[in-house]
């Protein structure tokens, strides 16, 4: 899938690095087109492969760039206010070129939670290809302002996108890792699933077509019809030819692959993809709509494999909706399945999410007053004992 893709806010700008960095490395070509948008000069200068002259600084007259404090209400302001110069930096983007825009914006921030989707908003009233997504919410330890931004800016994505893809840090933060370290890893994280997922249907340098292609046209119509989205991921090693080792996919049969086995193998990694750990957990049961891709060299990709998997999507999911194919990495050491589930509608850690966020905007209205009794207080204490200036 041919993607133009804008790293919004900080966190969106370091994932489009790496989705860029994923490209160079794996010849995948899923960026066509890359965008970096900040309030916060030095997080633009911290970019290593979006070339400089896709930076684009906003919100200098209001912040003189220095970001927005995690305040999305400005973010989304001060983006409105430079929405011309941000289309402006999109002309030149081959549109009939790709087939989706992905906009990447860290979801408790207040850059890419306010601006995200006013430029999703924009981009939906010009071009006719999808507007997708990827939000990663903060984690519970963050803070309150972080959650109330994350819930708030949840709802104004979804909807003003196509689809909203959801990464949750909370699911992927390891206990006493550093914070630098934790997004690093989770960043990783992000990038090689939806790597996988989006670079299906493209041919990779010296790689060949699928047997059972996945092309742009299946996760578009996967995502079609808006909402949430989830991604599930599971892999197994597999040993080379060349080393002199036998495949964990091989069977006791020789040279020749063990049908049976690699079929077992191939069904195996769907569940453990779809009932492990998704990028937001949820309830797989009701689903609208799923995708299975299936990736490794081509003689470990079973067409009956992939097609029990399918099935075995279609029962949990209670859906008929279920795509699926294969994905042919000849180069890899490794089979994996991505299945990507659209249409969320039972996803606990969105209710308790907008929950909290309630309980916070409750706790900053209450401050907020007790604050304004306070200088009340003050200013009429003081003004029995002093003469004003004018």
């Amino acid at each position: 899938m041919k993607l133009a893709m804008i790293g919004f806010g900080q966190a969106g700008g370091k994932i489009l690095d790496r989705f860029l960095e994923y490209d160079e490395r794996t010849g995948s070509n899923i960026v066509r087109a890359a965008l970096a948008v900040n309030t916060a000069k030095a997080d633009l200068m911290g970019l290593e492969r979006v070339p400089e002259e896709r930076r684009v600084l906003i919100g200098q007259s209001r912040v003189k760039g220095h970001g927005v404090g995690a305040d999305n209400e400005l973010g989304a302001e001060v983006a409105e206010e430079d929405i011309d110069e941000v289309m402006s930096a999109m002309d030149d983007i081959p549109a009939h070129e790709v087939d989706a825009f992905l906009i990447v914006a860290g979801m408790g921030g207040g850059t890419g939670s306010g601006g995200g989707p006013v430029l999703a908003r924009h981009l939906k009233r010009i071009y006719t290809e999808p507007v997708y997504a990827l939000g990663v919410l903060p984690g519970s330890d963050e803070g309150g302002i972080y959650t109330l931004n994350a819930a708030r800016s949840f709802q104004t994505f979804v909807r003003e996108t196509d689809n909203l893809l959801v990464f949750d840090n909370d699911n992927w933060r390891q206990a006493g890792e550093s914070v630098q370290g934790g997004y690093d890893d989770i960043n990783a994280e992000i990038v090689e699933r939806f790597g996988l997922l989006f670079g299906a249907g493209e041919v990779r340098r010296g790689g060949e077509v699928a047997e059972s292609v996945v092309d742009s046209s299946e996760i578009i119509n996967t995502l079609a019809g808006g909402g949430v989205s989830t991604v599930g991921y599971a892999s197994e090693t597999i040993e080379r030819e060349d080393t002199g080792l036998l495949s964990r996919f091989r069977g006791t049969g020789g040279d020749e692959l063990d049908a049976a086995q690699t079929t077992n193998r191939i069904t195996s990694l769907v569940r453990k993809a779809a009932l492990g750990r998704l990028t937001m957990p949820c309830e797989v049961g009701g689903v609208e709509r799923g995708l299975l891709v299936m990736a490794g060299p081509s003689r470990y990709l079973n067409r009956k494999g992939i097609e029990r998997g399918r099935k075995w999507m279609e029962e949990q999911t209670g859906s008929m909706e279920v795509r699926g194919g294969d994905y042919p990495l000849n180069d890899g050491d490794f089979v994996a399945s991505v299945v990507l589930l659209a249409g969320v509608t039972n996803a606990p850690r969105i209710k308790e999410l907008q929950q909290v966020a309630i309980e916070a905007q409750d706790n900053i209205d209450e401050i907020r007053d007790a604050s304004e009794r306070n200088l009340e207080s003050l200013v009429h204490d003081t003004s029995d004992e002093l003469e004003p200036l004018f």
